[in-house]
């Protein structure tokens, strides 16, 4: 490996802690100011009434999962509806991660029934201008990817 290839590693891997680091902070700013959609189900709903309040699309899925077809299926209808109405989309991996920064049970705790997590969408609303710098800096690494033809760039969040 050349000089160049190992800082150029360096490099991206600082750039996907920064992303990953800004997605756990804008999701808890998001939660607290009740700007967050969970769910599948919740979130075709809401970007069938409001797609205009919708800024960004989570997709959540682990390696274990990667074969559920119905998940899959999903996924392609809403990352196609993000596109058409210019929703930045991201794929993150690291469920659990995922629940612990929403409070909720993880897989391995026993619950009674664990919400869907595997779709989340930020929302602003059209009378405020709110603005985080997650979301800012995930607007930026979205729109670096989609510079590089990487339509669906993936962030994982690291369990701590």
């Amino acid at each position: 490996m050349t000089l160049e290839e190992v800082v150029a590693c360096e490099s991206a891997a600082q750039k996907m802690q920064t992303v990953s680091n800004a997605v756990e902070e804008l999701l808890v700013a998001a939660q607290r100011q009740d700007r967050l959609t969970v769910g599948v189900y919740e979130s075709a709903k809401l970007m069938n009434v409001d797609p205009d309040s919708v800024v960004l699309c989570l997709l959540a899925i682990d390696e274990d999962e990667e074969d559920d077809i119905a998940l899959q299926i999903h996924f392609t209808l809403i990352q196609a509806f993000c596109c058409d109405n210019d929703i930045d989309i991201v794929r993150v991996s690291g469920m659990r991660r995922l629940a612990e920064l929403l409070g909720e049970p993880g897989p391995t705790e026993e619950s009674e029934e664990t919400r869907d997590l595997h779709c989340l969408l930020v929302t602003n609303p059209h009378t405020d201008s709110w603005k985080s710098h997650g979301l800012v800096e995930v607007a930026s690494y979205c729109e670096e990817s989609r510079e590089n033809n990487q339509w669906l760039p993936n962030i994982s969040l690291q369990e701590r």
